[in-house]
């Protein structure tokens, strides 16, 4: 019987973690020994009396806030000491559908190459990007992410089908360029290969680089669309915020001097440079934290 452990990261929202975890009771797992842990990232909103709530599910907790990278690190490290086959990384702020294990093992079992397995990920209702342009009878059927896309000119990193219904324009399982940290199975040969996620992102495309070296290793990254869950998009950060300007600024710099290619790399130069001199306060001080070498952190306080 294969192990599966369900690694949940609480910080902030705790009553999204409550969902998630009432949703996660749902799941169908025949033939599946699943184990479900909450990894508290020293969070402002302590989720101690879930214990009792929740008696099946194992509770960690972190001294300090580790950043998503590090934080689900310590989750995947318990879960492999247990004996896991496989890991599920799962944001807090989900809520699954009851077959959304069962495809996802389906899909990973098939192919001897295939490391990491996204599912089709919904805004979950009324908390799409722009709600006013859908029907009552759309809401729970926008898509968040149906695939990942890197564009490597310029080190930009999107969802496939963002925004849109659906309609089942994206039914078809493929090899994908990332599967995102919201809910990413790993088999632990993965792990065992390449290691964890790289805890000097912090937070923001740690799932990207993760992905990369998996492929680089020999991996598929694939996204199988029967597997489902609903995302409370950005319930713990500001998109487009002070927060995404300094992380996101400082990783994609990390991510692309190692993986793009040389000319990328010296545009990426002259954009730091650029930013440096007109960006935003934050953009600022993640290119100064970049060459630095400042990371994890860094110089980030809010």
């Amino acid at each position: 019987m294969k192990q599966v452990f369900v690694i949940i990261l609480h910080f902030k929202g705790k009553e999204f973690t409550r969902q998630c975890l009432l949703s996660l009771r749902q799941l169908k797992t025949p033939e599946l020994a699943t184990k479900f842990v909450v990894v508290d990232n020293h969070s402002p909103e302590p989720i101690d009396d879930f214990k009792q709530d929740f008696p099946g599910v194992v509770f960690l907790k972190n001294k300090k806030n580790l950043g998503f990278a590090e934080g689900n690190n310590v989750g995947i490290k318990y879960a492999l000491k247990q004996g896991a086959d496989y890991v599920l990384i799962l944001n807090n702020d989900t809520i699954v559908d009851k077959d959304l294990l069962v495809q996802l093992i389906v899909a990973a079992g098939k192919d001897g190459k295939v490391g990491i397995v996204a599912p089709k990920i919904y805004f979950a209702p009324g908390y799409e990007y722009h709600q006013a342009k859908y029907k009552p009878s759309e809401r729970g059927k926008v898509f968040w992410y149906a695939g990942g896309k890197i564009d490597w000119q310029n080190v930009l990193c999107s969802h496939r089908g963002v925004d849109e219904v659906d309609k089942g324009q994206y039914d078809k399982q493929i090899a994908t360029d990332f599967a995102s940290g919201c809910a990413m199975l790993i088999k632990r040969e993965v792990l065992e290969k390449i290691g964890f996620l790289d805890k000097r992102y912090f937070l923001y495309l740690e799932d990207v680089e993760f992905c990369q070296r998996a492929k680089r290793a020999g991996f598929k990254v694939i996204y199988h669309p029967k597997a489902k869950l609903w995302h409370f998009n950005a319930s713990s950060s500001e998109v487009g915020g002070e927060l995404h300007d300094y992380f996101i600024t400082r990783n994609r710099l990390l991510f692309g001097m190692k993986y793009a290619s040389w000319r990328t790399k010296l545009n990426l130069i002259q954009e730091s440079v650029r930013l440096l001199l007109a960006g935003r306060p934050w953009q600022k001080v993640a290119i100064k934290d970049y060459y630095l070498k400042n990371f994890a952190r860094g110089s980030w306080h809010d």
